[in-house]
């Protein structure tokens, strides 16, 4: 079994709904955003995924939700922008894009110090 790792980032704005602390207000964070796709079979040339592949198609897939307010995104008008809900988010759409590829996991950093794993 291989991994791959492709890394990339958003630099959005949002505020949670419900939430007490400061968090309830307008704020941005840049949130880096890695993905791991997982694979038993070597193509051809030696590889699961071409990498400058995978990461036009997640910097295309981010497109949408970079320099935006998360909360005006029709997803999460009915999921709170946590980093939770990206992770997901990014998780269960961008397995579209790489379809046969399977996404193992996909990590969000909303800081330096704080990140989510979603996987299912």
């Amino acid at each position: 079994m291989f991994e791959l790792s492709v890394k990339s980032h958003i630099a959005s704005a949002h505020f949670l709904r419900g939430y007490q602390g400061r968090c309830k207000d307008l704020h941005g964070h840049t949130w880096h955003i890695e993905v791991v796709i997982a694979g038993d079979d070597l193509d051809p040339v030696g590889m699961v995924a071409d990498f400058a592949v995978l990461k036009r198609q997640l910097n295309e897939f981010l497109m949408p939700v970079d320099h935006v307010c998360l909360n005006d995104l029709e997803y999460f008008k009915g999921n709170n922008p946590t980093t939770e809900n990206i992770a997901k988010y990014v998780y269960q759409n961008f397995a579209g894009v790489v379809a046969p590829l399977k996404i193992k996991r996909v990590q969000v950093w909303e800081s330096e110090t704080s990140s989510v794993v979603y996987y299912e």
